[in-house]
């Protein structure tokens, strides 16, 4: 049941994919979700069938958008209990076919919004003494291949945030971690490319939605920082 006591989970970047995943999984475990996106057309529908839903518009590349709307959620809902960042732009191309706005807005996104949204819930998770902030990552991070010039630099600098956050916030209570996610997201729009692809091809984004909420309920002991999400049949 979801009442006002429920805990708090805001979802950043909730698009048809994972963002939407996130939101229902976590609301199907009885926790008040607030979906945020730079339009709220999409997000407001989806909210409409999940108890105890909200949705904020908010780009994550505007410190005021994201400072007004947490202040909102903290308002409406009460403070976050945990934070899923999801936000990412699919800027690609080779380092000649991207332009420099190209790149900005690719780290902006990725790594700008992150450290913005996560500096507004870090005072409150500390002064509770918990919390749990998972960042939606990319194997990109790890190597640049030659159509990744903005994408793989841009989640390349979210994942090192992400570990620096861990280290300095696990101490004080709070669960940062980062989901690799290696593969196709099974999309309507990833299904018309690839219509020859078997279903285990794809990466579902409900199996991710699983694993981001085993993240936010690991036992303190035994806390992950890194998990990789992959289809089994993947090439790594």
């Amino acid at each position: 049941m979801i009442d006002s006591s429920s805990p708090v989970c805001v979802v950043v970047g909730v698009g048809p994919g994972i963002g939407a995943a996130y939101a229902r999984r976590f609301a199907r475990d009885g926790q008040r979700v607030a979906l945020l996106a730079r339009t709220t057309e999409y997000a407001s529908a989806l909210a409409r069938d999940l108890p105890g839903a909200s949705a904020y518009v908010c780009d994550v590349g505007d410190g005021g958008s994201v400072h007004r709307v947490f202040e909102a959620i903290a308002t409406d809902l009460g403070p976050v209990d945990t934070l899923l960042y999801n936000a990412g732009a699919g800027v690609f191309g080779t380092v000649e076919d991207i332009g420099l706005d190209d790149f900005e807005a690719a780290w902006r996104t990725s790594a700008w919004g992150a450290l913005a949204v996560a500096k507004e819930v870090i005072f409150s998770m500390k002064s509770r003494g918990q919390g749990s902030i998972v960042f939606t990552g990319a194997t990109a991070s790890r190597r640049g291949v030659a159509r990744t010039a903005a994408f793989a630099p841009a989640k390349a600098a979210q994942r090192s945030l992400a570990e620096s956050l861990a280290r300095h916030l696990w101490p004080a209570g709070i669960h940062v971690a980062i989901l690799i996610v290696d593969g196709v997201v099974d999309l309507p729009r990833t299904r018309q490319r690839m219509p020859d692809k078997p279903d285990a091809f794809f990466v579902r984004p409900a199996d991710v939605a699983e694993t981001a909420l085993f993240l936010t309920k690991q036992p303190r002991s035994a806390w992950t920082f890194e998990v990789e999400a992959r289809p089994f049949g993947e090439a790594w």
